[in-house]
Formats: C-alpha cells, structure tokens, sequence
C-alpha cells in the first residue's frame, strides 16, 4: 500500500468517526474530527475539509428533518455567523502554525466543557443570545472548525428540545459551513482521500442511522464531548510542542 493510499484510509476513519457521531446525535462531526484532520493536515487544510465534511453530513441528516427547520429562529444566527466567518478566516489565514494548533485546542477544549457543563446565562437567551452564539460559531467555526458548541449552549438557553434541536442544528450547519468553505481555498488532496472521505460520509451517515435506535443518546452524547476532549488537547499539545525554543 502507498503512502498516499495509507493517509487516505486514515483520513476516511476519521471523517467516518465524525459522520457517525452527526448523524447519531445530530451535533458532534467538527468536534471528533476537526483536531484529528488538522493534526493529519495542518490547521489550513485541516479546518476547511472538517467544513466541507460537515456541511455535507448535515445536508444528509436534513433530509429527513427538514420539515421541522424554524426559519424565523435561524435567522439571526445564521446571519449573525455570515459576519464573523470572513473575520475567523482572515485570523487563520495569517497565525503561525503552531499558534494556530494552540488556538484549535485552546477553542475546542474550552467549548467542550461549556457544553458539558451546560452553561445557562441570560445572555443566551433571546435574539440577543441568538446573534452572540451564532457571531461565536460563525468565528469559531471557519478558524478552528468547531461551531457546534456555541449553538448548543444557545438552544439549552433557548428551552429547545431534542426534537428541536437536531433538525435546526442540520441547517445551520449546511449554511454556515457552505459560509466557511466559500471564505478559503479548498485543500489540496489526493484524488483517494476526496474519493474516501465521501465514502466515510456515505458510511457514517448509514452507521449512525442505524446505531440511533440502539443508543442511548445521552451517553452517546457524552462520549462524542470526552472524544473531543481528547482531539483537543492532542492538538494543544502539538503547538505547545511546536513552539519550543
């Protein structure tokens, strides 16, 4: 097996573990996979083919739910991330590597146990809340990949159920990560890992669907935070390494 097969079977796990994860809890694809991806990649490419992944296992996961999207709810966040998007490619487009790394993990760590604690403040709340938590996804998600906390600490605020949640998270995720991958030049890869990566959205998008039945979701959740966890520290760990004298 080359080299180039080689980092393709392991790029299409990670994004496979990803697509699982989002089709399985409806949040989760970024922060499985993004610290994996820009461990593999580096954080430019890295970032922007956790976005194209993302969006397209939401656009998956919509199809079934799209019925229940709230337009008038999703617009200040949407819009809110259109905003900050240019803003979150523009600062990763000119930090260091290993700074960049830093930042990553330093984002997704901390977004991790927000969302584990499920952090409720009134700022969160309202078109206010709505416009904060999508400007912080929007930044977050096109400079480190991960915009799904800020949009599940802002529906725990909001009140929203499950039922909910999943489908409007779908949608948000296709419009702003579209917003993401349109801000910076799609990453150069060989032609196997675009082929594998589709076919681990495929596959993981099938698996999820199927394991959704036999999950419970609330520790299928959990794992999908402590996973995350761990992608970001692995990544913190890498820039600190990196800036060494």
């Amino acid at each position: 097996m080359t080299s180039e097969w080689a980092g393709s079977l392991l790029l299409g796990a990670v994004v496979l573990s990803g697509a699982t994860v989002q089709r399985l809890t409806g949040l989760g694809f970024a922060l499985v996979a993004a610290p994996a991806l820009v461990l593999l990649l580096g954080p430019a490419d890295g970032v922007v083919l956790s976005n194209c992944a993302a969006g397209a296992i939401s656009a998956v996961g919509l199809v079934d739910g799209w019925r229940a999207v709230r337009p008038g709810a999703m617009l200040p966040l949407v819009g809110a991330a259109a905003v900050t998007v240019p803003a979150g490619s523009w600062v990763a487009g000119r930090l260091p590597e290993p700074v960049l790394l830093v930042g990553i993990g330093v984002l997704v760590g901390a977004a991790v146990l927000l969302v584990l604690r499920g952090v409720r403040a009134n700022a969160l709340r309202g078109a206010g809340g709505a416009v904060a938590a999508g400007a912080a996804s929007g930044f977050m998600n096109a400079s480190a990949g991960v915009g799904g906390p800020a949009l599940s600490l802002y529906a725990v605020n909001a009140g929203w159920t499950m039922r909910e949640f999943v489908p409007n998270a779908q949608f948000y995720g296709v419009v702003v990560n579209a917003f993401s991958v349109a801000a910076k030049p799609l990453p150069h890869l060989a032609s196997s890992a675009w082929l594998l990566g589709a076919a681990a959205i495929a596959g993981g998008a099938a698996a999820g669907r199927a394991l959704a039945r036999r999950v419970p979701e609330h520790g299928a959740r959990r794992l999908v935070l402590l996973l995350a966890l761990a992608g970001g520290l692995s990544t913190l760990g890498k820039g600190l390494w990196d800036l060494r004298p």
